[in-house]
């Protein structure tokens, strides 16, 4: 059956996500450089670590993981969105992002909590100041726009995702609908997000086709539905036994090859 509509993930699909995260770390820890005596790599390498396990410990992570918000979205996001459980996230993120920051600097030895808050607000400037999108990204899209329904579904908070679009401008234009899970309620691998994007965009399972980079969310979601797939494996990472995508790719220019 020849496929009608195309399903995009955006963060390490279309938008290079890691990178720009990467970049901002950074921006920042050369930034701490200049104040304290620090080695930037273990300052960010810190920090990560530190983030990671503070997350955790928040009573907002079983909503976090169902929407699909990473400890570093947490890191740079305002989650200024209207529901309980993202006004329960913008009331916390700013001690969390200030706490991963300090005590990042703690473990390497440094008590300076006016220099972890500086951090944490210089941070998130860096993080919209560096976009990235993948060379390949609008050069595909410009080959399928007009020829496929063309759908965006992207698991995280409606203001953080939205920030993302805004600060690369070019991206949304090209989709037909923009489905965020945390405006829907529910986020990928869960079927109901893929079930909704094909009845707005009046497909059948047989006639959409998913693209993502994340097995455990674009691809075992989308074969829930029993949608076919695209796994983009750009770093080489491993492949599941339990999550199988229909095709393989490590470009984007290789979806084009598969859909003729």
């Amino acid at each position: 059956m020849k496929m009608k509509a195309i399903f995009f993930d955006l963060d390490d699909t279309l938008l290079w996500d890691k990178k720009s995260v990467e970049t901002a770390f950074q921006k920042t820890c050369a930034y701490a450089a200049t104040k304290v005596d620090i080695d930037p790599q273990a300052l960010e390498l810190s920090v990560r670590f530190e983030a990671s396990k503070l997350y955790d410990t928040y009573e907002t992570r079983p909503f976090t993981q169902m929407i699909g918000i990473n400890p570093f979205e947490g890191l740079w996001g305002t989650f200024d969105d209207p529901s309980e459980e993202f006004q329960k996230m913008k009331a916390i993120v700013p001690i969390y992002q200030r706490n991963s920051w300090v005590k990042g600097l703690h473990h390497l030895g440094i008590d300076d909590t006016a220099l972890g808050e500086e951090l944490s607000t210089y941070f998130p400037k860096m993080r919209k100041e560096s976009p990235f999108v993948y060379e390949e990204t609008f050069e595909v899209l410009d080959l399928l726009k007009g020829k496929y329904i063309l759908f965006l579904i992207t698991n995280g908070s409606p203001s953080l995702q939205n920030t993302k679009l805004k600060i690369t401008p070019e991206i949304a234009p090209y989709f037909d609908h923009i489905i965020i899970s945390g405006a829907f309620g529910k986020g990928k691998p869960d079927p109901s997000i893929f079930e909704h994007a094909l009845e707005i965009a009046g497909v059948n399972k047989d006639e959409a086709l998913m693209v993502g980079d994340n097995l455990m969310t674009d691809i075992l979601g989308s074969s829930k539905v029993g949608m076919k797939s695209v796994w983009i494996n750009r770093e080489n990472k491993e492949v599941s036994e339990e999550v199988k995508p229909t095709y393989t790719i490590k470009n984007l220019h290789e979806l084009i090859t598969i859909l003729e």
